[in-house]
């Protein structure tokens, strides 16, 4: 596992690079290690190394795997960076620190009632289809500011920031502008945007949380 481990500094470099070209400090930026699918003995190592943030796309998944490796790893953080089911809202807000993928009204529902019930709140993104794709998830651009009013002043969510997949086929600096232009008008410092092959670009428009994967890791089976 030594591979994931010289990854994960080579990752940790290239933020700081990537920081510094742009007069911020490293430690703005929240390296979100992707871990999804990946068992536990692959994940010890970058644990070991000291990486305490990771990110998981499935509920049932995730609790399968961090329970155990928080009882080593007091401190580390799980956030759920997938699309969540309304109906999994009482394990997501038991089981991570994070929810990136904030999405429609319903959703916002069932969190509200369940931090209200559980006295914890994760922190919260709302995830935002910058590209308007219609297989992804996600709030449309023209429709965040309406919606973050909805979340805080009829469900009285505190919301940390928000989130984005650019489109695949497209660069991804104009998303990751577009997202941090809605930020910034709504008062968000927040903002979940960047993965493997565009983390750098993404620090360098002001992202505070990047969601790496393979870069760390490897490639998925």
């Amino acid at each position: 596992m030594n591979d994931t481990v010289s990854r994960l500094a080579e990752t940790r470099a290239a933020i700081a690079r990537a920081a510094g070209d742009v007069e911020r400090r490293p430690e703005e930026v929240a390296l979100i290690a992707v871990s999804k699918t990946m068992p536990e003995e692959v994940i010890l190592p970058a644990l070991e190394a000291g990486q305490r943030v990771f990110g998981e796309n499935y509920v049932q998944e995730a609790k399968t795997k961090w329970p155990a490796l928080r009882e080593r790893f007091p401190d580390a953080e799980v956030h759920m960076i997938g699309p969540l089911q309304s109906n999994k809202a009482r394990e997501a807000v038991a089981l991570f620190d994070a929810i990136h993928s904030l999405d429609r009204e319903s959703l916002a529902k069932e969190l509200s009632r369940e931090i209200a019930r559980a006295g914890k709140a994760p922190l919260l993104f709302v995830q935002v289809n910058t590209g308007e794709e219609p297989q992804k998830g996600g709030i449309s651009p023209g429709e965040v500011d309406a919606f973050l009013a909805l979340c805080r002043d009829h469900h009285g969510l505190v919301i940390a920031g928000l989130m984005c997949i650019p489109p695949a086929d497209e660069p991804p600096s104009p998303h990751f502008a577009l997202l941090a232009k809605i930020a910034a008008r709504n008062g968000l410092h927040g903002l979940s945007m960047g993965m493997s092959a565009d983390y750098e670009a993404a620090i360098q428009l002001g992202a505070t949380h990047v969601r790496v994967g393979s870069a760390i890791f490897g490639a998925r089976g």
